[in-house]
C-alpha cells in the first residue's frame, strides 16, 4: 500500500479491541491518517451507490443545476468550479452531491440541517445513497469507539456527541483534466470535520503532506477505508491527533482522460456539541492552544465561509 501507513484489519475490533485502538490511534498521532483493511461493508452496495453517483453526474448541466439549493453547499447539487480550498486561488476540479442526516419532523437541528433532497432523474440514486451514508455512519462511530480507547477515555465517550451530528456524504465527481494547472482536482486542504472515512477511488491522486515536507501517495487496497482526523477532533485533543493537509492531485498523461469518482464521509458532532480541548490533552508540557472553546456548528460556518461555500 505504502511504505509507511499500514493498513489495520477491522477483524480485530472484535477479537483484540485494544490492540486495534492502539494500532489505529498510533497511525493517527503519527500521520493524522490510518487505512482500515476488512471493513465488511457490502460491496454490491457500495457498487451501486457509486453507479447511481456516476448516472446522476453524467445527465446534463442544466438538469444537475436544478438541484442546487441554497445551504452552503450541505444539500444537493455543488457545480463544476465553486468550491475552492482554504487559501488558494483557483478553484477544485470537481463538481459533488452531498447528503446530509435525515432528521425527525420538530427535531431541535431543523433550523440547522435542512432536508435532503433527491434527484428524480436516477430512480435507484435515494436508496442506495442513502444505505451508504448510514453504513458510513455506523462504521465512524465504531471507529471513535477505539479512537476514544487511544485516548484513554471511555469507550462510549464519542457516540452522545455525534449521535444526531451535522454529517455529509459527499459523491464526488473530478472529470478528466488533460492539463497540468493551475487548477488541480483538490487543493491542498485539512477536513473541517471530525473524521472522514473514505472508500478507495478507481483513480490515483490522493496525497497526504508528511511531516519532512513531502508528499506520500495513498493507494488503499479493495476492501479498504481511508480515515484521516479533521480539525474539529485535532482541536479537542490539542494536536494530539493532528489534521494533516492532502490534496488530490491530476491525474499522469496516461490517465488524463478518465474520470475520478469518490464518496468521503464527514463525520460530524452535533450541532451544538461544545469543542473544548480535552483535559487529558493538555498541560504544561502541552500547553491548551484552545482556551476558548467554540461550538461544533459555529466552527462549520466560519470554514465554510472560507472555502466559499458560504
Amino acid at each position: 500500500m505504502s511504505d509507511s501507513i499500514q493498513p489495520v484489519s477491522f477483524r480485530n475490533f472484535a477479537t483484540d479491541f485494544a490492540g486495534f485502538s492502539q494500532e489505529l490511534g498510533t497511525s493517527f498521532a503519527t500521520y493524522g491518517f490510518a487505512v482500515i483493511s476488512d471493513h465488511g461493508l457490502d460491496q454490491a452496495r457500495i457498487d451501486a451507490a457509486i453507479a447511481a453517483a456516476k448516472a446522476f453526474f453524467a445527465l446534463p448541466e442544466e438538469t444537475k443545476k436544478a438541484y442546487v439549493v441554497g445551504t452552503g453547499g450541505q444539500r444537493g447539487y455543488t457545480p463544476f468550479g465553486i468550491e475552492t480550498a482554504k487559501n488558494h486561488e483557483h478553484f477544485d476540479l470537481k463538481e459533488f452531491w452531498h447528503m446530509g442526516r435525515d432528521l425527525a419532523p420538530g427535531h431541535r437541528y431543523e433550523g440547522i440541517m435542512p432536508p435532503n433532497v433527491w434527484p428524480s432523474d436516477v430512480p435507484a440514486f435515494h436508496a442506495d445513497v442513502a444505505w451508504l451514508f448510514n453504513a458510513l455512519d455506523a462504521m465512524g462511530v465504531k471507529v471513535l469507539e477505539a479512537i476514544a480507547s487511544y485516548l484513554n477515555l471511555d469507550r462510549g465517550f464519542f457516540a452522545p456527541t455525534v449521535q444526531d451530528g451535522n454529517s455529509i456524504l459527499r459523491l464526488l465527481h473530478y472529470p478528466p483534466a488533460p492539463f497540468d494547472g493551475p487548477n488541480i482536482r483538490a487543493g491542498a486542504h485539512e477536513d473541517i470535520n471530525v473524521i472522514t472515512l473514505l472508500l478507495g477511488a478507481e483513480e490515483a491522486g490522493l496525497e497526504v503532506l508528511k511531516k519532512d515536507g513531502s508528499w506520500l501517495p495513498i493507494s488503499p487496497p479493495p476492501g479498504a477505508l481511508v480515515i484521516n482526523i479533521g480539525d474539529m477532533l485535532q482541536r479537542l485533543t490539542n494536536h494530539v491527533l493532528p489534521s494533516t493537509t492532502h490534496r488530490v492531485v491530476n491525474p499522469a498523461p496516461e490517465r488524463r482522460g478518465f474520470p475520478r469518482y469518490s464518496t468521503p464521509f464527514f463525520l460530524h458532532f452535533n450541532p451544538d456539541y461544545l469543542i473544548k480541548t480535552l483535559p487529558t490533552c493538555a498541560g504544561p508540557e502541552r500547553p491548551d492552544r484552545y482556551p476558548t472553546p467554540i461550538t461544533a456548528d459555529e466552527f462549520l460556518r466560519e470554514r465554510l465561509r472560507e472555502i466559499k461555500l458560504l
